[in-house]
């Protein structure tokens, strides 16, 4: 028995989370829907021109490993920040859900990550991040032994921007299959997935046993005419793909094998942001409780429908309380 089912390995950032509105975003040349890249002066006149805020730990990967935790897995998290207030903030909540976090804190350098997240009317959800101290993840903060121990690995694509960050994730990638766990990834962003389409395609092909990618991105990964196109494409890449498409569900591409996966139903969408993230929590602890494929889904299907009716990328409630019972 492993210590942990999942290891998660992230940009750590804290989230500004505002609503605002279109106009806001055009005013501001701000891609909707999009992640950008933003330095520390663009973020912070951004945040002086955004309406009240509210400020929690977050970062794609962070999300994952809290809906993951509050489903009941044992999770840790490796991720940088600063020895700053922000950073000490990321700290607590993940250990306030149980997550283990031991990577030490930068003692120098940029601050810890932030992430303004602005959510428009429709429940979209545009993401200016500045990486701060998270850019400083490299091969050494990497624990050989939590990765050995740990049944699953589990990696943003956010964490690509930074070369040694990435450097970082193939190292772990590569212990992980020497001692047999399991390696995966979401793509992230299909912004993302336009910066780094070659060393994605790479990665999925040499280190990754799952995969996670909406509609938009792995269309981008393949540069297919469409959904199906890409199906065909990433099957036999990786031994399990898991592709969502919002209010269509979700297909989980495994060998010969295309699962179609209704979503969960919810009442009203909110605010999409963490929608991925959660699926891949709720796929992950069916994963690694040794439910079928299907039943993986359906958990990832219910985690992201939680996360979807309401602000914020984290449960408002706890999702084992969500799941079916027998």
């Amino acid at each position: 028995m492993t210590d942990f089912d999942l290891l998660g390995i992230g940009n750590a950032l804290v989230d500004v989370v505002v609503q605002a509105d279109d106009a806001f975003l055009a005013e501001h040349r701000l891609d909707k829907g999009g992640m950008m890249l933003v330095g520390p002066d663009r973020s912070d006149f951004l945040y002086s021109k955004m309406g009240p805020a509210t400020e929690s730990s977050g970062g794609s990967c962070g999300n994952t490993m809290a809906g993951f935790a509050s489903l009941g897995g044992r999770g840790a998290y490796i991720g940088k920040v600063r020895d700053d207030d922000f950073g000490k903030v990321f700290r607590h909540d993940l250990d306030a859900i149980g997550v283990t976090f031991a990577t030490p804190p930068a003692s120098d350098g940029p601050g810890t990550g932030r992430c303004l997240v602005l959510v428009t009317p429709d429940a979209q959800r545009t993401m200016c991040t500045t990486l701060g101290a998270a850019t400083s993840l490299t091969t050494a903060d990497i624990d050989e032994a939590q990765v050995r121990a740990s049944s699953v690995i589990y990696m943003e694509g956010y964490l690509f921007d930074p070369p040694e960050a990435k450097a970082a994730f193939v190292h772990a990638a590569e212990v992980a299959h020497a001692a047999d766990r399991k390696v995966s990834i979401t793509l992230s962003d299909s912004f993302c997935v336009d910066r780094h389409r070659a060393a994605f395609a790479h990665l999925v092909d040499n280190h990754i046993d799952i995969l996670f990618a909406n509609e938009d991105e792995i269309v981008s990964l393949y540069e297919a005419a469409g959904f199906d196109e890409a199906v065909q494409a990433v099957r036999g890449r990786c031994e399990i793909a898991c592709l969502t498409r919002s209010a269509e569900g979700s297909v989980i591409v495994a060998g010969d094998d295309v699962i179609e996966v209704p979503a969960a139903p919810v009442d009203a969408v909110v605010d999409t942001t963490g929608a991925g993230d959660l699926y891949a929590a709720g796929f992950l602890y069916g994963y690694t409780q040794g439910k079928s494929l299907a039943e993986s889904g359906a958990i990832g299907g219910i985690a992201a429908a939680e996360v979807i009716a309401h602000y914020g990328a984290r449960p408002a409630v706890s999702l084992r309380d969500l799941l079916p019972t027998g």
